[in-house]
C-alpha cells in the first residue's frame, strides 16, 4: 500500500524535535510471575525527519541508562549496574529507523535497538495521534509507538528463582513511548 502525503490531515515535512515535557519513554516487564513493574527513563532526545513520501520518513533516538526510574530508588540503583544497563559502560540506548511500512493498515516503523552494547533489530507499531498547533505558534505532532523485546538478547540476563517456582522477571519487555514533537522553522 503506498501512502501518501496529502493522505494524512496536516502532514508536512521537515525535521522535528521532541517535546519532553509533553513525551515518556516508558517500559514494563513481567515481575514475579503475576504483575508488571513499570519505569521509564527521565533523559531521552529524538528527531523526526518527514518526508514527502511519509514511508521515507527516519527517526534516529536516545535515552540516558542512568536516568532510569522505577519509583524505587534501590531497584533504579540496581538497574544501573552490570546485572543489567551497565550504565557505565553503555550510558545511552539508541534506535535509529531502517525503514517504514503499511501492513494491513496499521504502520511499523523497523529499525535497530542498542542496548547494552548489542544491536538488534525492532519493529515498533505507530500509532499517529495527529499534528497540531500549540498555543505558542509551535507545530506540533503526536504519536505512540510501542515494541516488545526479549531483555536476554541484548544481554540483560539476570535472573532470581522464586520460591514456589518461577522466575522472578519476565523475558518481555513493551517499550512503550508517547511523543509530541515540534516541526523546527
Amino acid at each position: 500500500m503506498t501512502i501518501t502525503a496529502d493522505q494524512i490531515p496536516g502532514y508536512r515535512t521537515g525535521t522535528w524535535v521532541i517535546d519532553p515535557t509533553h513525551s515518556e519513554v516508558g517500559f514494563s516487564v513481567r515481575h514475579l510471575a503475576i504483575s508488571k513493574v513499570k519505569g521509564k527513563f527521565e533523559n531521552f532526545d529524538a528527531t523526526f525527519v518527514t518526508a514527502e513520501n511519509p514511508l521515507e520518513s527516519t527517526v534516529t533516538a536516545s535515552a540516558e541508562v542512568a536516568s532510569v526510574n522505577t519509583n524505587e530508588k534501590n531497584r533504579d540503583g540496581h538497574l544501573r549496574t552490570g546485572d543489567f544497563f551497565a550504565a557505565e559502560e553503555f550510558p545511552q540506548l539508541t534506535f535509529v529507523s531502517t525503514g517504514a511500512r503499511s501492513e494491513n493498515g496499521d504502520f511499523k516503523v523497523d529499525g535497530e535497538l542498542t542496548m547494552r552494547g548489542v544491536t538488534k533489530p525492532v519493529t515498533f507499531n505507530f500509532e499517529f495521534g495527529g499534528f497540531g498547533e500549540d498555543g505558542y505558534g509551535n507545530y506540533k505532532a503526536g504519536f505512540t509507538a510501542t515494541a516488545t523485546v526479549k531483555r536476554e538478547d541484548f544481554g540483560l540476563t539476570w535472573n532470581a528463582p522464586l520460591e514456589k517456582g518461577g522466575l522472578l522477571l519476565g523475558s518481555d519487555v513493551t517499550i512503550n513511548i508517547d511523543v509530541q514533537a515540534a516541526l523546527q522553522a
